[in-house]
């Protein structure tokens, strides 16, 4: 098993297959933004498939396809299908804003991919088109009843409460989820990039408190899923609700992934700037062995902790450029 220099065991990696977005949402990638990686850094499915393997071979358990938007790579499916029949992985999960994926949602359940974690942070759409940057709400909704006739093991929304903006929405959301099978996930907005310190996150614990008495909610001791989010149910078992706290409640301590970026790059944190290339290793005709190594030695420069409260304006990427 991986571990770092803290003591953390390192089983998750989150793999960018692509940088680009269909959306503009204001807390992630500014308008008019195009400093976008050249397709040439990309790596190549066999190179992609080479590095989950060897994470794979070192311990890693769980992989989750992220971007920018990863639909938006040609013939992800058949990556997906590719890393999903690596021996020793054993989740293989997906995040997206689900505007492609009602084309898409059948061939990726059908090569592998076991869950989809849904970015939608509201059920307006004149709210959706005004933190998007457009009136994308009808293609996510489309995405998602395509998703659920796939049969997707578990589906979750990804909701980023903004004061004043689609605070006052989550109950509505809540309602949504709980008519649709789905598992609502409220996250805190990270100051990362100009885009992401200009936004307005909102603290979730006077939200649960909001939420706690009108759906019965009491804390889970279930983990779902190999992330950082805390869950609380309701008493009748309809509905589950995920906190994801990186700034009132971090939780750097059981931090067990890493994050490779669409150009090979490893990004040991959110908040720290702490990275580590692989494409020049993989251009170069490194072995197994050697690609291994630079793993290992990739995660000895994984940082204890974040700065995003006492350095909010550290981390000059936005999120889509280091994957989701």
């Amino acid at each position: 098993m991986l571990s770092d220099r803290f003591g953390r065991a390192i089983d998750y990696l989150r793999l960018s297959v692509t940088d680009r977005c269909d959306l503009r949402c204001s807390y992630c990638l500014p308008k008019g933004f195009k400093g976008f990686e050249e397709p040439a850094h990309w790596l190549t499915f066999d190179e992609i498939e080479r590095v989950a393997a060897a994470f794979v071979r070192l311990g890693a358990r769980r992989i989750r396809l992220t971007g920018g938007e990863p639909l938006l790579r040609r013939e992800l499916p058949l990556l997906a299908g590719r890393l999903s029949a690596l021996p020793g992985l054993a989740d293989l999960s997906l995040s997206t804003n689900a505007t492609q994926l009602e084309r898409h949602a059948k061939a990726l359940r059908q090569a592998g991919v076991k869950r989809l974690n849904v970015s939608l942070d509201s059920l307006r759409r004149d709210c959706v088109a005004e933190l998007t940057g457009s009136d994308s709400l009808p293609k996510a909704l489309a995405g998602l009843s395509a998703a659920k006739a796939a049969g997707f093991e578990r589906i979750k929304i990804n909701m980023v409460p903004i004061a004043g903006v689609n605070d006052g929405d989550i109950e509505a959301m809540a309602e949504f989820c709980i008519e649709h099978g789905f598992i609502l996930r409220l996250i805190e907005a990270m100051p990362m990039g100009d885009s992401g310190r200009g936004a307005r996150g909102s603290e979730l614990a006077p939200i649960l408190e909001r939420l706690g008495p009108r759906f019965g909610l009491s804390e889970l001791s279930v983990s779902l899923g190999g992330g950082p989010a805390r869950y609380w149910g309701s008493s009748d078992g309809r509905f589950t609700l995920g906190l994801i706290t990186p700034i009132s409640q971090h939780f750097c301590a059981s931090c067990n992934r890493l994050r490779m970026s669409v150009d090979g790059t490893l990004y040991l944190c959110l908040g720290q700037e702490q990275r580590f290339e692989l494409r020049p290793l993989l251009r170069a005709g490194c072995s197994d062995a050697e690609l291994e190594a630079a793993i290992r030695a990739a995660i000895e420069l994984k940082p204890e902790k974040h700065d995003f409260l006492e350095a909010p304006a550290k981390v000059m990427r936005f999120m889509s450029q280091t994957g989701g």
